[in-house]
This record gives C-alpha cells, sequence and structure tokens, in this order.
C-alpha cells in the first residue's frame, strides 16, 4: 500500500515553466535527504543478517518506506524554517521495493538519482552495494507531485474552440503530471485555439494550444537583435510563415538572409 505525505510548502506564484529554480533545487535536495535516510535504514538492517533472507528482504522494504516517509517530513518542517514561505506544495509517494528481491548484508549503501532522472514526476532513486559481500543495486520508486495554482478548464472544451475568460478558472494542479509548462496568465490563453479537447479542472498547458501564426510569407516584418547594453531594429522581408516556436528566415534590406524566431505580430528576434 502507498502513502502520500507533505514534504515542502513552496511558492504562492510558480513560474509559467512550473517552479522556478529555487523551489526545482529544494526538491533536489529534499530527495537527497530521502535517499540517504532510505540507504541509512537499509544498512542497519542488513548488518543484522537474517537466516530468512525472504523474510529479511521483505522487512528492508518495509523499513525503506518508513524511513523515507520520517524524514521526509523532518525535512519539510525544517524548510519552513529556514527558507521564506513559497506557494508549491509538494507530495511524494515512495513506492516499495521488489518483494522478490534478496538482498545480501551490506555495510554501506550509497544512494544517488540515475543520471538523467530528475525529481519530477515518475522517477526513482538507486541504492547500491558499495562495501558487502556481495555488490548490488536496486531501485526505489518514487512519484513527485508538484501543486501549484495554474490555469484549469472551468467547463469541458473541445479541439478548435478559440478560449475566451469564462472558459477558465484558476485551480490547484500537479505541475509534474506532465512534461509541458502550464498557463498562470490568462492573458496568454484567452483568443487562443485549443488543439485538444479538455476536460473541466484539467490544466491549461503550453502544448495544449495551437501554435500561433505571427505573419505569413512575403510580409515586411520588424527585425530585433539585442545585447547586453545594446539594441538594434531593422525591416526585412519574411521568406516563410512565421509560426510561434519554430524558425523564420528574413532577407533584411542589405538583401542579407537571417535565421529569426518569430515573436509577435510581424516581429522577429534574431538569436545571437
Amino acid at each position: 500500500m502507498r502513502r502520500h505525505f507533505a514534504l515542502s510548502r513552496g511558492p504562492r506564484v510558480p513560474t509559467v515553466r512550473g517552479m522556478d529554480s529555487t523551489a526545482r533545487g529544494r526538491l533536489a535536495r529534499t530527495l537527497t535527504v530521502v535517499a540517504l535516510a532510505t540507504a541509512g535504514g537499509m544498512a542497519a538492517q542488513a548488518q543484522a543478517p537474517s537466516p530468512d533472507a525472504a523474510a529479511a528482504a521483505s522487512a528492508l522494504a518495509a523499513q525503506v518506506r518508513a524511513i523515507a516517509q520520517r524524514v521526509a517530513a523532518q525535512a519539510d518542517h525544517a524548510a519552513a524554517r529556514h527558507e521564506p514561505p513559497r506557494e508549491a506544495r509538494v507530495e511524494v509517494d515512495v513506492g516499495s521495493l521488489d518483494p522478490r528481491l534478496k538482498l545480501a548484508p551490506c555495510a554501506r549503501i550509497e544512494p544517488q538519482l540515475p543520471p538523467g532522472t530528475r525529481p519530477w514526476g515518475r522517477t526513482r532513486i538507486a541504492l547500491r552495494c558499495a562495501e558487502g559481500p556481495v555488490r548490488w543495486q536496486v531501485y526505489l520508486p518514487l512519484t513527485v507531485k508538484v501543486f501549484a495554482p495554474a490555469l484549469t478548464a472551468a467547463v469541458p472544451l473541445a479541439a478548435g474552440h478559440e478560449i475566451t475568460a469564462a472558459d477558465l478558472r484558476l485551480a490547484e494542479v500537479d505541475l509534474a503530471a506532465e512534461p509541458a509548462p502550464v498557463l498562470k496568465d490568462a492573458t496568454s490563453a484567452i483568443g487562443r485555439t485549443l488543439d485538444r479537447p479538455l476536460a473541466p479542472g484539467q490544466a491549461l498547458r503550453e502544448n495544449h494550444l495551437r501554435a500561433r501564426v505571427w505573419f505569413a510569407a512575403g510580409e515586411s516584418v520588424r527585425v530585433v537583435a539585442a545585447g547586453p547594453g545594446w539594441r538594434i531594429v531593422g525591416e526585412g522581408l519574411a521568406l516563410s510563415p512565421g509560426v510561434e516556436g519554430r524558425s523564420v528566415r528574413v532577407r533584411t534590406e542589405s538583401g542579407r538572409v537571417l535565421s529569426a524566431l518569430p515573436v509577435a505580430e510581424r516581429e522577429v528576434e534574431v538569436p545571437l
């Protein structure tokens, strides 16, 4: 049986990308604490080997869950005392080790997040026996949920629907449920067209909206290039449609062809 528990209370205003870098760092540190506590509990159990290997493995699995939950709750209280209040509410669902595992005694267990694994959504912690008669490595599954206010559908919305203010409401959602960023500002959604249907209460994410076409091929566009302490603005001719999120080729007044990114109505930015 899995249990849910709160790890930390975070910012009331996460970024459009889901969570700011400080909150993400705090989440990573919390999971590290959980991993260390998990390893400590398993090591303590392994130092007193049982003649019944299956029973020992079952006891290890139970201890992993109990220690992870207890230390995570302690980490939550410490974060509340030492960090400014933020609005993201984090919950972790600690999974179970495979009950078929028969782990050999181990004096030192090293925990880590596997390469390429992020502490977000469904993830896992690797536990490796670094000092024992048999070297082994197991994975403890986790589901990290990050709750914060975001735009959701107030009513059922069909694909192709043009969003209005009445279609949206602000509600707490799990930012980590999907990889695409959520939207928080209604002005960035009103007037846009849905690419897929949304159910009431479902979070509105960037990939739910059709890409905007800022201009057509052959139209004159404003070309902007900027850097630290300087900004250049010129005119150009779009050689292809300006679709949001896609590069477009633009011919400048001097005849040079540039690759730019459409950012607004008949406007592009040149990446430097």
